[in-house]
């Protein structure tokens, strides 16, 4: 199972500087979890630390002035933090498998001679643990010129090869991890192409797809139902069981078909318990169809690396955000093919069902940059945790607000 260690996001936005879980060579925090919630009052910076995985999902996928320009985003001075003049840096430290060293990876983004942004600098390095051991890079690229280290294990003492890339607005790791001779940079390249960020909304899975069985759940969830076919058509009897699952978890379900129109299209058929005839998915409530597709999007049997969820909450009953957390947790830890989940919310229910360590809290300075600490960093929220009293409980009751 691979894991993201630590994620450090530097001059993006609000985020001035903030690491999530451990940074390279940080003994003193503990890696992240499997789950992690991050909470904060409106404003704190939750949205951009969200973004940030998007950013460096869209670098990897569209290079990195696609990404900048996004519409949400409006070009890269709209996204390097106020009056900084710094590049905006991401470092991700990341652990192939349990019997791995941790990698970390380095990127710097500013703007080139012409005033476009693109990579000034990125590096893939083995970090070292023992005392009085550097850490080595891989790779090592300035302004698209710079060296690499090929094979399956590349080692300290190999001979580096030089390499200069012909567009600057491409991520390294793009470029040189669809080669044949790069494989450990090709595991992460295909590690973060595989991240999963949730744009899901309960109206785009009203829409009548064509028909035709997909794969994998998209960002928007607009296939949700050429999804359920693909599971019919592929993994029938799995499927079968996925189903009853869901149906349990959804209060007054009994069963969830599709069926293909005349013209072609996929039809999610819901059986509400009371009922003869089914409901069809422009019926159901928005808090249904939100717990469906993240139930389904977990049972993908090729699942994703990292899912992020914002405000998985809106539209779902309070007290079924519990099972929604703990459905998290059962898919995030344990297995082989695990997912990390990242989550922010505004629920204290949520919270309710998570650990201090799993909960990390957001907040704006006095100089309107967001600094971030773990719930267990106080002593006094982990022992009355340990007491008894519910994590969620104490948020409501200002126990994780600064003091």
């Amino acid at each position: 199972m691979a894991l993201i260690e630590g994620f450090r996001v530097q001059n993006y936005r609000s985020l001035r500087d903030v690491t999530l879980g451990q940074a390279p060579g940080d003994g003193v925090r503990s890696p992240l979890t499997g789950l992690t919630a991050v909470i904060g009052q409106n404003g704190s910076g939750k949205s951009s630390l969200f973004d940030a995985f998007g950013f460096l999902a869209d670098c990897l996928n569209s290079g990195v002035e696609a990404a900048c320009d996004k519409e949400q985003r409006g070009g890269f001075e709209r996204l390097r933090s106020q009056g900084v003049t710094a590049p905006i840096s991401f470092t991700v430290r990341y652990r192939e498998s349990g019997d791995h060293s941790p990698i970390f990876y380095e990127l710097l983004i500013d703007t080139d001679k012409t005033g476009r942004p693109s990579v000034y600098s990125e590096a893939l390095l083995q970090e070292k643990r023992q005392p009085n051991v550097h850490d080595w890079a891989f790779l090592d690229l300035l302004q698209g010129k710079g060296w690499v280290k090929t094979g399956e294990q590349p080692s300290e003492s190999e001979t580096a090869v030089e390499v200069e890339l012909a567009d600057t607005s491409q991520l390294g790791v793009a470029t040189l991890g669809s080669l044949r001779d790069h494989p450990r940079i090709s595991r992460f390249r295909d590690f973060m192409k595989r991240w999963y960020l949730s744009y899901f909304t309960p109206d785009a899975a009203r829409v009548l797809p064509s028909a035709g069985p997909q794969r994998h759940l998209n960002m928007r969830g607009d296939n949700i139902g050429n999804v359920v076919q693909f599971m019919e058509r592929d993994n029938k009897v799995r499927f079968q069981s996925v189903l009853r699952r869901i149906a349990e978890r959804i209060p007054g379900i009994e069963k969830i078909e599709t069926t293909v129109t005349e013209d072609n299209r996929v039809l999610l058929r819901f059986n509400d318990r009371g009922f003869t005839d089914p409901f069809f998915a422009q019926q159901m409530s928005d808090g249904t169809l939100k717990l469906f597709a993240y139930m389904l999007l977990l049972e993908d049997p090729e699942p994703p690396p990292l899912i992020c969820i914002e405000e998985p909450e809106n539209g779902l009953y309070p007290k079924l955000l519990e099972v929604l957390a703990k459905e998290f947790r059962a898919h995030a830890t344990g297995a082989d093919n695990a997912t990390q989940i990242i989550v922010t919310t505004h629920q204290p229910y949520f919270v309710d069902a998570l650990s201090p360590e799993e909960v990390w809290i957001l907040e704006k300075g006095a100089d309107g940059f967001s600094t971030i600490r773990r719930a267990s960093d106080s002593e006094l929220v982990r022992n009355m945790v340990a007491e008894g009293l519910p994590l969620g409980g104490l948020w409501f009751s200002d126990y994780l607000d600064p003091r």
